[in-house]
């Protein structure tokens, strides 16, 4: 039996996210395509007859200029500590920048073995080019294994998982064997509003949204939830609500019925849009939109 925890590491919109709930097989993570949907690390378990994996997704590695961004950056941190691997995923449609070269530092230091997963090759229709972005990241990293896939068709993922599970030691299973995840309901609920709005908003919009779970009552058939949508302008609530309030319905009703699949029950979803301005700034208010840093408070 081998076990170990292993990174997921790289540049925002690499594809980490959707990585993860394709290897896990089931939804962990939301997707957006805009940078920094991850906000914090969030684990993601598969066992197998032979191994267990304790995936470990995170934010993009970027430039921290608020002290929200501090803490995704902080969570990245110290993910990449101690991992048994690196799994460093590379967006390979876009260009080599020298903030992917920051990015290789990062898997340096975590001093594991590290696989690079070349991500988006279903939308590569030249496939020689992954060449030259192996030859580039060769030149930065004595990377274990470069591996293509497509973390969206499941291209080159069985692969991918045999490859990390050579490198773990042997060990015991770290977790129960139905064991799937680490996040609460609750934040998993929150995170579902926000993509949701992630998905709906304007450019301006996301960076300055958060959601929080203000109430939770559930029984056996039915969930009864409050979900405050958080935004710094009046703008900003003004496009989240929309006119009539359609926006906002929307927003409601896509998250709800999604919610309803994840729980396996009935959903009542109530959703407030609540203007906080400058709250990426404000610490006590951002440790309450992470389960992890609220508990360290």
């Amino acid at each position: 039996m081998k076990a170990g925890f292993v990174a997921i590491l790289g540049r925002p919109n690499a594809g980490k996210s959707t990585l993860l709930n394709a290897m896990v097989g089931t939804k962990l993570a939301i997707v957006a395509a805009k940078p920094q949907t991850t906000r914090t690390a969030i684990q993601g378990v598969v066992t197998t007859p032979d191994a267990q994996i304790v995936f470990v997704d995170t934010p993009g590695i970027h430039k921290s200029a608020t002290l929200l961004n501090r803490r995704m950056m902080d969570a990245v941190r110290m993910a990449a500590e101690s991992p048994d691997v690196a799994l460093f995923v590379i967006d390979a449609l876009a260009p080599f920048s020298q903030e992917d070269a920051h990015a290789v530092d990062l898997v340096k230091k975590t001093g594991a073995p590290a696989i690079a997963a070349l991500n988006k090759i279903d939308r590569l229709p030249d496939k020689t080019k992954l060449l030259k972005l192996i030859a580039t990241y060769r030149g930065l990293h004595d990377f274990a294994e470069f591996i293509p896939i497509s973390a969206v068709t499941g291209e080159g993922i069985d692969v991918l998982r045999k490859e990390i599970t050579a490198r773990l030691p042997e060990s015991p299973a770290l977790f129960a064997e139905d064991y799937l995840t680490d996040q609460p309901e609750r934040f998993l609920a929150a995170e579902i509003v926000r993509e949701k709005i992630l998905h709906f908003a304007r450019q301006e919009v996301p960076h300055a949204v958060t959601v929080v779970i203000e109430s939770w009552e559930e029984t056996e058939k039915l969930a009864r939830v409050t979900a405050a949508i958080y935004v710094e302008r009046p703008g900003q609530k003004a496009i989240l609500i929309g006119a009539k309030g359609e926006a906002l319905k929307k927003i409601g009703t896509e998250a709800r019925e999604e919610l309803e699949q994840i729980l396996g029950r009935k959903v009542f979803l109530q959703t407030i849009v609540r203007v906080r301005p400058g709250w990426r700034e404000d610490p006590e208010f951002v440790a309450a939109t992470d389960w992890r840093a609220a508990g360290r408070m």
